[in-house]
């Protein structure tokens, strides 16, 4: 049985997300420079958008909402659920015109 777009989806969040916080530390979070990682990695053209050279540090405070200065999975799907919604908002506005 295939599995379907969405199901794909997930397993491709936890994939990445697994590939990136098992790099140092606690394997089931990522740290400051393990997001930094990911983020670079894999939403470089999100980055680019920004001129805030600091927007890594505010996306992690933003996300850490237990303040211990890591990101565990479900604050991290948190970051992919709201860059999602941004997206798709763009989508159909784009529609529109």
């Amino acid at each position: 049985m295939m599995t379907s777009q969405l199901e794909s989806a997930m397993e491709g969040l936890i994939k990445v997300f697994h590939s990136y916080s098992s790099k140092e530390g606690d394997k089931y979070k990522l740290s400051k420079a393990e997001m930094k990682s990911l983020l670079q990695g894999e939403l470089s053209e999100f980055l680019a958008g920004s001129s805030d050279p600091l927007v890594v540090e505010k996306i992690m405070r933003d996300l850490d909402e237990n303040q211990d200065g890591e990101v565990d999975f479900q604050e991290f799907v948190v970051l992919v659920a709201a860059l999602t919604v941004a997206c798709n908002e763009f989508f159909i506005q784009s529609q529109l015109k």
